[in-house]
């Protein structure tokens, strides 16, 4: 009940900085385009070009520190005053990500990724850390990723219940574990904000929007298809530009 309360003051929050800025001109995405700098809570924020701006955040960190938001973000908790320059408080690791220099910067596991190709499907590549089960015989399991199916993008779901493992056993120490750290890629829809690992079926599944292209990819073979993923997602943006405020 606390965290949907808190989600639910974070949503009005943003909302409000977002439409502060309802008047300004949408331009078509380039790479030109810069995003303002700040602090953005989720994506809704990305979308309005509408972040939480240096001078609303409260810090003692000097603003024109070049590493002003990384040091930001060194805190356990992010505090900012609204729009009713009430001061708000919000633990980090819920924070969407930030602009530095007009670039975006996404939040991944307390990680901040730059976004190196924005538009209808963003795509990034990430350091993620992932826990590795060991069964009793000690081998990997490769087979866990938080991020795998489209229809189980990552997010928190209340609903989630665990398999039956005849190994778990609240904590207790029946089977090992291990943390291992690799490079991975993923995407962002730009309509719903959600992320997805950077996989054919993930991406079969965001180009249906497009039927003619969805029909050209999925037509190709599979080992095709692993080579020409990127050169359909570019081509996917180009058909289906973004549109965005402009930061001047």
């Amino acid at each position: 009940m606390k965290k949907a309360a808190v989600t639910l003051i974070v949503a009005l929050i943003a909302t409000g900085m977002a439409g502060a800025q309802q008047g300004d001109t949408l331009v078509q995405y380039t790479p030109d385009f810069k995003f303002r700098d700040g602090i953005y809570l989720n994506f809704d924020m990305v979308r309005a070009n509408s972040p939480v701006p240096k001078a609303k955040l409260f810090t003692s960190v000097d603003y024109n520190d070049k590493d002003f938001f990384d040091q930001v973000i060194s805190s356990d908790k992010i505090y900012y005053y609204d729009n009713m320059g009430v001061r708000q408080e919000l633990e980090k690791d819920n924070i969407w990500g930030f602009a530095r220099n007009g670039v975006l910067y996404a939040n991944v596991q307390g990680n901040y990724n730059r976004i190196t190709f924005f538009g209808s499907i963003i795509h990034f590549v990430a350091d993620v850390t992932t826990s590795s089960g060991y069964n009793p015989y000690g081998y990997y399991d490769p087979y866990y990723s938080p991020y795998r199916s489209f229809y189980s993008p990552y997010y928190y779901n209340p609903y989630y219940s665990r398999y039956y493992d005849p190994y778990y056993y609240g904590g207790y120490p029946y089977r090992s574990h291990s943390s291992r750290t690799d490079l991975q890629m993923f995407m962002i829809d730009f309509e719903t904000g959600k992320t997805y690992e950077y996989n054919i079926e993930n991406l079969e599944a965001l180009l249906m929007r497009d039927p003619e292209l969805y029909e050209e990819f999925v037509s190709m073979r599979n080992k095709n298809q692993k080579k020409m993923m990127f050169v359909y997602l570019r081509k996917f943006n180009e058909r289906n530009p973004v549109f965005l405020p402009d930061s001047r």
